[in-house]
């Protein structure tokens, strides 16, 4: 029997309003996954698994989930990643460790084998792989955005055959971890 591949994400949604501006200016610069990529922190981006692995990926990811405590990001400013790729970013200026250790946690699934190509770095994409003036307009309007909100959690997100993502579930951060108890 042939083995079935899905791919899948793992990204922290941004609530709204700030999810829904943040997904109009991605919109405005022309960026076509905005219609389908609603603004969000990136923890696993899209990585091939088996489809048969799933609910092992689920139960790890809310291992993950009742390991960590809710935190705050806090969003400022934009930055790029030009000239490696050519994406701009709103930056994630609080809760990087946080989003870190998310990332990390959420690679030691035995089922995921993730070609990790760059650095972890938690942003919000605002355009990617648009022409050099719309990037550099992203990059101006953005400059001084700012947000604050907080995190309770994270999704996992399956792509579909229409080429879309779909939330395949949900997973809540347990706020009764303390910093200590988070680091041992």
């Amino acid at each position: 029997m042939a083995q079935v591949r899905t791919t899948i994400g793992v990204a922290i949604d941004l609530p709204d309003p700030w999810g829904s501006e943040l997904t109009a200016a991605r919109l405005a610069a022309g960026d076509p996954a905005a219609a389908h990529v609603p603004a969000h922190v990136t923890l696993l981006g899209p990585t091939e698994v088996d489809a048969a692995d799933l609910p092992a990926i689920d139960r790890h990811l809310a291992e993950v989930a009742a390991r960590h405590a809710p935190f705050t990001v806090r969003l400022r400013g934009t930055g790029t990643f030009r000239p490696l790729t050519q994406v701009v970013f709103v930056a994630v200026a609080a809760g990087i460790s946080e989003c870190e250790q998310l990332h990390q946690a959420v690679l030691t699934a035995a089922a995921i084998q993730a070609a990790v190509p760059f650095p972890y770095h938690p942003h919000v994409t605002v355009a990617h792989n648009v022409a050099p003036e719309r990037l550099d307009a992203a990059f101006a309007d953005l400059a001084g955005y700012e947000a604050e909100f907080p995190v309770d959690g994270f999704a996992l997100f399956e792509h579909d055959a229409s080429g879309r993502w779909q939330p395949h579930a949900q997973y809540r951060l347990s706020p009764r971890r303390s910093v200590a108890d988070q680091r041992r």
